[in-house]
């Protein structure tokens, strides 16, 4: 007993709670055995294409075969990269209420976080404003706390916003402090039950009046002196004369809020608040986004120079005052802060339909894949949403070259006030158009250019770098966005997406070829999502093949009676059972994965199809249209028809052509098909798989078949559209019966 006492009281001390844990998810010994006897089928497949082109007894014959070889082999590379994302599908837990047990709130590292926007019209200021204030409401020391607003558009009417919501900020960061709010977009919390706090329709007028002096100014498009409250802002609004233009301007950097003096009603600090748009002429040469926050990065290091950084879109808002200390979780952890460069929050969207008839979920891209990218090496950045170590962007220790100014490198101690002339003197100068120039920024600092898709360049980039990543997937959604609610805006998004993935599949840096070097899985796992410009070949081959076979009574598929006919089937039902499955465990139902499956085959004969002409046209020095902003601003007819489930084709777009041209086709095939079959002229022998494509083709395609004869509202298909539409199925149908008979 003495023994027993004696040893009781020599014991080890009991672990430390911990901040985070991550365990392997129950589906993934699942989805091994799948993967193993899909690939058996996937390799059956191919063998039977091989033996078909063997035997080919025409040309005709042959041509067809390998057609559909090449198109599955696209499917089936698809399929593999996919699966590199199911094979080590992790989920990880933070334990913030654990973090008093290892750092004291005064010891929070600082924060910097940037907000990009560019166009006023198109990104409404009052939008960019309440993500801000969500952000400088975090539950966080207000003192670590910097708010950088990147204008690349050089807009008044966006620094007007800004000092309109300095102001504002001084009485809605206390109301939501004092009564614990957790919804901190005041758009979003005036939207939900927010009558059980005291102030809160005084809160709200206060904003009403707000948003109504800002969208007032936007709609005239200038600051009138009736909304110039004191010189100093008089003379910041001069600097916009008939000279300043949105390719032509002198960096402008205007501090709002500066958290050494401005404080809110209830005497507390502010955090701060800066306004900045980057020197641009029209001689040099401007990186988008990714420009832009190379810029914030640089004049952010010479003002405030916080070791973390956060990137938010600009219609991207806080949903939780905690995340900061979610990531802190991470960051504070010495085996994590060592490794891993950034922590990767799920980009979730509110204002969707019931249904998401535009799968503006994305829920492969932003929830069902990065599990298993984090999994390998970790999360993807998205753009917005990811919260930085600062050294990320300078290199590795390794390759980390001298900074072009003292100031530049992530240990650099700001001991300046923000508005001091140095500080202003030098952040003018970092941000100037030229600095880049010779500079190592955009090829081993800072986000990288060479590809639209800057956020996934330069993630895939750090990765191989060998840093590592966190996918942070919270109960409650740390942030919230918004995504288009126009078929043409998500088309052009799309096909922007496309060259940018283009640039970055044929750059130096190829997932195929440099990240095969650095981490087979991880460089499958980042293929899957630069290569969705292949869909195209398997979709198109798809959509019209075999419905022209079908039309010159020409069988390509195995009969039922035939064993082949089960591989057929097993691969098209398991593919897209394990998608279901995936889909509805992501928190989907049937009917969004239904719409989302419907809108992969429409980027892929549309969005994914045009972006691969740009770039072709782009690598062969062909102007074209180049980098567009999603347009975020609501009309209010097009909502309403959102909100009822309707397809948006009111605008004349080539890209809706392929579109028209497929569903006739297959809706053309389908009936001649089985009228044939009816009136008793030919059986269902043979061109059962067949029909069945173009069946399913054909449900598909019905908003395309209403927009066209069933609607009379401003989103029906353009006669235009239509006419050229039937015209080229026609020419195909001529085509394809010269070629098959």
């Amino acid at each position: 007993m003495e023994g027993l006492r004696g040893s009781s009281t020599t014991a080890n001390p009991p672990p430390p709670p911990p901040l985070h844990t991550v365990q392997l998810m129950r589906r993934v010994p699942f989805n091994r055995l799948f993967a193993l006897v899909y690939t058996v089928a996937i390799l059956a497949l191919f063998y039977l294409h091989a033996r078909n082109l063997y035997y080919s007894t025409s040309l005709l014959s042959f041509f067809i075969t390998l057609c559909l070889l090449i198109s599955d082999l696209a499917l089936a590379f698809m399929w593999t990269t996919a699966q590199a994302l199911h094979l080590r599908q992790i989920r990880r837990k933070q334990f913030p209420e654990n973090l008093n047990k290892f750092i004291q709130r005064n010891d929070y590292p600082s924060l910097d976080v940037f907000i990009c926007t560019a166009d006023p019209y198109k990104e409404p200021p009052i939008s960019v404003v309440n993500t801000a204030l969500s952000v400088m409401a975090y539950d966080y020391p207000t003192e670590k706390l910097s708010v950088y607003v990147s204008d690349d558009g050089g807009s008044v009417l966006t620094l007007f916003a800004f000092t309109e919501a300095a102001k504002f900020a001084s009485h809605w960061l206390p109301f939501c402090s004092k009564n614990n709010i957790k919804e901190r977009n005041p758009k979003a919390f005036f939207e939900s039950n927010y009558f059980c706090f005291p102030e809160s329709e005084i809160m709200k007028t206060m904003y009403e009046s707000m948003k109504g002096r800002v969208e007032t100014v936007v709609e005239r498009g200038k600051v009138e002196d009736e909304y110039i409250t004191c010189d100093e802002e008089r003379q910041v609004f001069s600097k916009w004369t008939d000279q300043f233009t949105r390719q032509n301007h002198p960096t402008v950097i205007q501090v709002l809020l500066d958290n050494s003096k401005d404080k809110d009603i209830s005497g507390h600090h502010l955090p701060n608040l800066v306004y900045c748009s980057r020197e641009k002429s029209k001689a040099s040469h401007h990186h988008f986004k990714a420009g832009a926050l190379n810029a914030l990065i640089r004049i952010s290091a010479v003002m405030t120079n916080a070791p973390i950084i956060l990137s938010l879109d600009c219609d991207t808002y806080s949903n939780d005052p905690q995340t900061p200390e979610r990531v802190l979780c991470y960051f504070w952890d010495p085996e994590v802060r060592a490794t891993y460069g950034f922590i990767q929050f799920p980009q979730l969207f509110k204002g969707l339909n019931k249904t998401d008839i535009y799968a503006g979920q994305f829920k492969r891209l932003f929830q069902i894949h990065p599990p298993g990218l984090d999994g390998l090496r970790g999360g993807n950045f998205y753009g917005t949403g990811g919260f930085f170590s600062r050294r990320v962007f300078f290199g590795t220790p390794s390759t980390m070259s001298p900074p072009e100014l003292p100031q530049l490198n992530p240990y650099h101690v700001v001991n300046k006030p923000i508005q001091s002339q140095e500080v202003l003197a030098l952040a003018h100068q970092v941000s100037g158009c030229h600095f880049e120039k010779d500079t190592d920024w955009g090829i081993k600092k800072g986000l990288r250019y060479g590809s639209l898709v800057e956020d996934t360049y330069t993630s895939y980039r750090l990765h191989c770098e060998g840093w590592r990543s966190v996918f942070c997937n919270p109960e409650r959604p740390a942030f919230y966005g918004e995504a288009p609610i126009s078929l043409i805006d998500v088309m052009n998004q799309q096909k922007r997406w496309t060259v940018g993935l283009l640039q970055m599949v044929f750059s130096e840096y190829s997932p195929i070829t440099y990240g095969l070097r650095h981490n087979g899985l991880m460089s499958h796992g980042y293929s899957q999502i630069a290569f969705w410009p292949i869909w195209p070949i398997p979709i198109t081959v798809y959509a019209f093949l075999p419905q022209l076979a079908l039309l010159n009574n020409l069988s390509i598929f195995p009969q039922v009676k035939s064993p082949w006919f089960l591989l057929y089937a097993f691969l098209f039902l398991g593919a897209y059972t394990q998608d279901l499955i995936e889909f509805v465990l992501a928190n989907g139902t049937v009917q969004m994965w239904w719409n989302d499956q419907r809108m992969w085959i429409i980027r892929g004969l549309s969005s994914f199809m045009f972006g691969f002409l740009e770039f072709i046209l782009n690598s062969l020095g062909i102007s074209t249209t180049g980098f567009n902003v999603t347009n975020k601003a609501v009309d209010d007819e097009l909502s309403k028809r959102y909100e009822k489930g309707l397809f948006e084709f009111g605008v004349a777009s080539p890209m809706f052509v392929p579109l028209v041209t497929a569903a006739l086709m297959n809706l053309f095939s389908f009936g001649w098909g089985l009228s044939e079959i009816v009136k008793g002229k030919r059986s269902m022998e043979g061109v059962e798989i067949q029909m069945l494509l173009s069946a399913f083709a054909v449900v598909n395609s019905w908003p395309v078949y209403e927009a066209m004869a069933l609607r009379s509202d401003n989103g029906r298909m353009k006669a235009k559209t239509s006419v050229i539409g039937i015209g080229l199925m026609w020419v195909m149908y001529a085509a394809g019966s010269f070629i098959l008979k």
